[in-house]
């Protein structure tokens, strides 16, 4: 049951982000604003202060207090100073030091050095009624996470997405996940992963991010039945993502520009990226930058509104080249919830919710031959259209529901000894979410 802010008393869990808000983080602001709902009195601790401009109707949902560390520690060296000093008379101060170093023999680098400074201040500076501390992310705010835990000698958890699973040195994930009490993630083959180096696999639970259904715009009705055959009213094709390599941009550039002569289209895109002003000259030397509207970043408003006048949606995901990869991205359950149609890859956990011909087109990924002419298929067919993002959207509402995932982690932040139950649950992935569909 909900409880008013103002019953939930002094914050019990602290939240450790790498920045907060962020406009492409929506599903962390998403559970962190059901746990709210769901009695648990938390507030926010972010490694870095926002660089967005606009925020999301759901960060503003979200009432616990939000705390700044210093993002570089030169940037406040009295705060940095004064938290070791506290910190150093803690209890956990000797052990939490000896994983420093220990760490940073591996790693001699300044970001090392960064971690165990906003630790300091995380661990000098936390109230004491804050009974656990849960991390978003595998990687530095993992860190950071675990010296302060060690420091206080708190218990701490750790939700991981993508990057971090795969770009993390596995020496680090296998530590991490032998001082945290549970792990979540959101996709199958993240947790595969993880539980190869995980000294207590059974800790480790598959908790897909899902849609809060009662906080999304409805879909819109029936679309229009373009077909690519009229020049003045060309197919929308909509992509929803940051320009990074991973995103596969430039694949689908190519594939725009692969596309039949005969079929009439435009192309959009939401998100901000590093890649920005070499995917728009890429555009141009394909000949297709007049079919091209480069949005940015935009609020959630504006992005449902992409949706909503889009006749598809395509991502073209695929591994960069130093490992980084996508989970599951919540931009595709989204686009199934607005009902459209989608070609995505094959790659990372798009298939742990896309079947090829069933809710959607897959193409291999880096492959853009195969991608133009899954997007052609769909261009040209607005039954086909319509079947694939009838069926997307009935397996979003029944299988991927945030309602089962988040009820789980409240229960489990709720309660400091919850790892203790998790060995007899451990039945497989399948078991973690029931509404959750398992890898196929």
């Amino acid at each position: 049951m909900s409880l008013p802010i103002t019953e939930r008393g002094p914050a019990r869990v602290a939240v450790i982000l790498k920045g907060w808000p962020r406009l492409s983080e929506t599903f962390i602001a998403q559970e962190i604003a059901g746990l709210e709902a769901r009695g648990v009195a938390l507030e926010i601790w972010s490694l870095r202060r926002p660089t967005d401009k606009v925020r999301h109707p759901v960060h503003d949902r979200v009432a616990g207090r939000t705390v700044y560390l210093p993002e570089y520690l030169k940037d406040d060296p009295r705060r940095v100073l004064a938290a070791w000093r506290k910190a150093r008379r803690l209890p956990g101060y000797k052990a939490a030091r000896r994983k420093f170093l220990a760490d940073l023999r591996r790693d001699p680098s300044a970001n090392r050095l960064r971690r165990w400074g906003q630790a300091l201040v995380l661990a000098a500076e936390l109230a004491p009624s804050v009974e656990r501390l849960y991390a978003h992310f595998l990687h530095t705010p993992a860190s950071v996470t675990r010296y302060a835990a060690a420091l206080r000698d708190l218990p701490w958890s750790i939700s991981a997405h993508a990057k971090d699973i795969w770009t993390s040195q596995p020496w680090e994930v296998a530590e991490k996940l032998a001082d945290c009490s549970w792990l979540v993630t959101c996709t199958s083959i993240g947790l595969q992963r993880l539980r190869e180096l995980a000294p207590r696999p059974e800790r480790l639970k598959l908790v897909y991010h899902g849609l809060d259904f009662g906080h999304l715009p409805p879909p819109r009705g029936a679309r229009p039945r373009r077909d690519g055959s009229d020049a003045a009213d060309p197919v929308t094709i909509l992509s929803i993502g940051r320009k990074v390599e991973k995103k596969g941009y430039d694949d689908l550039l190519m594939a725009l520009a692969r596309l039949p002569p005969a079929l009439h289209w435009r192309f959009e895109h939401v998100g901000a990226g590093e890649l920005s002003n070499q995917l728009k000259a890429q555009a141009a030397a394909l000949g297709i930058a007049d079919r091209c509207t480069w949005h940015g970043a935009q609020p959630q408003q504006a992005v449902f509104a992409a949706l909503a006048r889009a006749d598809l949606f395509a991502l073209a995901a695929k591994k960069a080249a130093d490992g980084d990869q996508d989970g599951l991205p919540n931009v595709l359950m989204e686009a199934a919830h607005q009902g459209l149609a989608i070609v995505s890859t094959r790659a990372a956990a798009i298939g742990e919710f896309i079947s090829d011909g069933d809710n959607g087109l897959l193409a291999a990924p880096g492959a853009p031959d195969e991608f133009a002419a899954a997007l052609a298929r769909l261009v040209g067919d607005p039954d086909l259209r319509q079947r694939l993002a009838s069926r997307a959207s009935e397996i979003v509402r029944t299988r991927f529901s945030f309602e089962s995932g988040v009820d789980w982690i409240a229960s489990a932040l709720g309660q400091p000894s919850f790892a203790d139950s998790l060995v007899a649950e451990a039945t497989g992935p399948e078991a973690i979410v029931p509404e959750a569909r398992a890898a196929e």
